[in-house]
């Protein structure tokens, strides 16, 4: 009898422990996703199965919105096409788009609202929206192997941004492919987020980081932008094995940024493959600086920062450097550049004189710029090799005291020629 007591009382605790499984609804063609929400418990998982669906969705409980063989969702020009404002919510697998296109309302294919922790957009296609998803003040969420391109036929200034992520903690956007938008990512006063393996391209800036902490930026690629990555009023930003190439303005921007580590990126094809203004701190090692017009433009007080093991490689002009004294680069390792004309008597692979990246003859070239067409005449020649011989007509430099004679990118001839169109 005291076993069948047992049995009983694990029924019964099996009973009460299934009653909270989460259900399921499937929705099919001509039905409503709207209609399937409400009658939904918390928890509960929503299967829309493929067809076109135009309707406006509010998600206010947690639930999970899966699609099957890619239904579509249009939001018929008006608002949110679904508007997210509940807790743990996840959609996965959907076609979404058709929002308004309101840059005052901030109409998005999926607006995450404040307060939505932990969403989760995965696998989805969102297209022609203004913003492709707008999260704000909602901490946790991942967005993830999406594909997003915005309202290609407006301007780029009347476009929203393919995610924005405003006043956040902790997101994961990670995969997603982003184009035909404003900033592919925009990124402001949000905090300990991963990106990581997304794919940018035919928008202002691939991605635009404003007052944000303590962020990893990793094996991205941006490409055709304006400007690839702009990291701007930052600090203590990680920026790896990134690849920037073929924008027309820079590859990666680094204003007013302190204590960051930015290491083994390629910038390449770029107008500047680095600008680097009022920056800090800041620790540049192992990049590839190949074939842009300028490969660092550095001006505004940008002070102790180490610049290490970097290749520079056949850019028209190496480093512009903007200021009133020399800086240093290179004090512990050195850097690779390739027009370094000095020698290595010893073969210890460090150069035996001091790299120096610029003389008179650029500081006159950048103030008159058209002294460019003398360049190459004997006077402008003689004046550079009394510049360098004279010390009162030295121009203050970057100098590089142990260049490096063998960059360590071996496969840096890959990147030649990866010119944005019109930029060269």
């Amino acid at each position: 009898m005291a076993v069948l007591a047992r049995v009983g009382a694990l029924f019964c605790l099996l009973a009460i422990a299934g009653s909270g499984l989460a259900g399921e609804i499937v929705v099919g063609k001509g039905q409503s996703i709207s209609a399937a929400i409400t009658r939904a418990a918390p928890g509960d998982v929503i299967r829309v199965e493929r067809g076109h669906y135009q309707e406006r969705l509010l998600i206010d409980k947690p639930l999970t919105l899966k699609g099957i063989n890619r239904p579509t969702l249009s939001g018929g020009f008006k608002g949110d096409t679904i508007r997210i404002i509940a807790e743990d919510v996840v959609i996965d697998g959907l076609i979404v788009r058709d929002s308004g296109d309101s840059l005052l309302d901030q109409n998005a294919g999926i607006y995450i609202q404040p307060g939505a922790h932990r969403a989760a957009v995965l696998n989805c296609d969102l297209s022609y929206n203004l913003f492709g998803l707008w999260i704000e003040k909602s901490n946790g969420v991942r967005i993830e192997n999406n594909l997003i391109t915005g309202k290609r036929d407006y301007r780029s200034s009347q476009r929203g941004n393919g995610i924005q992520l405003y006043n956040t903690d902790g997101a994961r956007i990670i995969g997603n492919r982003i184009s035909f938008v404003r900033d592919a990512i925009y990124v402001d006063v949000s905090h300990h987020a991963i990106f990581r393996g997304n794919r940018l391209h035919h928008s202002r800036y691939g991605t635009h980081y404003m007052n944000s902490y303590y962020n990893l930026w990793e094996n991205n690629d941006s490409w055709l932008n304006r400007g690839g990555l702009a990291l701007m009023e930052v600090r203590n930003q990680v920026v790896r094995n990134n690849r920037a190439w073929a924008n027309s303005d820079h590859g990666i921007m680094l204003r007013t940024i302190q204590d960051a580590l930015v290491e083994n990126n390629v910038v390449a094809g770029n107008a500047r493959g680095f600008f680097i203004y009022d920056a800090e701190y800041n620790t540049l090692r192992g990049n590839l600086v190949v074939d842009n017009i300028v490969g660092m433009h550095v001006w505004a007080g940008s002070i102790n920062n180490q610049i290490e093991r970097n290749d520079f490689i056949s850019n028209r002009e190496q480093v512009r450097y903007v200021a009133s004294g020399d800086v240093t680069w290179g004090a512990k390792e050195g850097n690779h550049w390739s027009n370094y004309l000095g020698w290595d008597r010893n073969g210890d692979g460090i150069g035996d004189v001091p790299y120096e990246a610029n003389d008179v003859v650029d500081r006159l070239s950048w103030r008159h710029p058209m002294m460019k067409l003398l360049l190459a005449s004997p006077a402008v020649q003689t004046l550079r090799i009394v510049g360098q011989q004279f010390p009162l007509l030295r121009a203050p430099s970057i100098v590089d005291p142990k260049p490096r004679m063998h960059p360590d990118h071996k496969d840096w001839r890959n990147w030649l020629g990866k010119y944005f169109t019109g930029a060269r």
